[in-house]
């Protein structure tokens, strides 16, 4: 055999051995939604309410909800606009209304808080953690249906891991949830009437630690491009390091956020579900 065609031989036949182990170590580069220590406990976020389509098979409306598994307790993070269509998402998605254990409400606006009167009539044994500038009849009709309401003020820690930004705004008085995960914080917003930007530094203010995702609606629906992108600068500043906007951020600022964060850009829209280490 000549040398040449030995050394080819040799040459494929590592290139052979070598490739299926490449692939391996390419596999075990995970984005979010998936697992990236073997066995390693899992924080999960799903979005069953949402006029911002994904998952095929669900209905969008007008309004926002997500569940958050995971950390000890499930919550439910507001509750869409209509109950009876916030029940159905939750059941083609295969979660059940009856293991939440907490109610957040970011704020008094009927996209956020029309589905809670029907899911308490599936569930009331909840703790219900809305602002304090809710109507005290809100309260009690909460109340009425036997669920315990939490008024919040100042940003504090809710449960193991969930803090709140507290109320914030003057217009429309609205609370932010926080989740400290070991990836960072993970920050959701109803609508960020507040300013999203303002809601990302209280946060990071209360916790003093990076920002892994931020989530929600933005509020940046009538926005125009140069507002958005001085937002994205902001945002980009204060390291928020993943994105997935929905709701009211708007199809042209979803699209700016889309670019500006490539890789980083989560889809967050009715259905998806964002999975990572706590």
């Amino acid at each position: 055999m000549h040398y040449y065609s030995f050394f080819h031989l040799r040459y494929i036949r590592l290139l052979l051995i070598s490739f299926p182990v490449f692939l391996i170590m390419l596999g075990s580069v995970t984005p979010v939604g998936a697992e990236e220590m073997s066995g390693s406990p899992q924080l999960s976020i799903t979005v069953v309410y949402n006029n911002v389509p994904h998952q095929p098979g669900l209905t969008t409306d007008w309004g926002f909800s997500c569940l958050i598994e995971g950390l000890g307790k499930s919550i439910l993070f507001d509750t869409g606009a209509d109950g009876d269509l916030l029940l159905a998402n939750m059941k083609r998605l295969g979660v059940k209304p009856e293991t939440v254990d907490a109610v957040f409400l970011s704020h008094n606006h009927s996209d956020h808080t029309g589905g809670l009167s029907r899911f308490l009539k599936i569930n009331s044994r909840v703790s219900v953690y809305l602002p304090r500038s809710f109507p005290s009849a809100f309260e009690r009709s909460i109340q009425n249906r036997g669920a315990r309401v939490v008024r919040v003020g100042k940003p504090k820690e809710l449960l193991k891991y969930v803090h709140t930004t507290g109320e914030m705004g003057e217009a429309v008085k609205e609370q932010a949830l926080i989740l400290d995960t070991s990836k960072g914080l993970v920050i959701i917003t109803g609508c960020a009437h507040p300013d999203v930007t303002r809601i990302v530094a209280e946060a990071r203010k209360h916790l003093h630690k990076k920002v892994y995702l931020l989530m929600g609606g933005f509020h940046l629906l009538r926005k125009d491009k140069s507002a958005i992108q001085a937002v994205i600068r902001n945002l980009k500043s204060q390291g928020v390091e993943q994105v997935a906007p929905s709701h009211c951020t708007g199809n042209k600022a979803i699209s700016l956020f889309r670019k500006a964060w490539g890789d980083k850009f989560i889809e967050g829209g009715l259905g998806a579900v964002i999975e990572f280490p706590k």
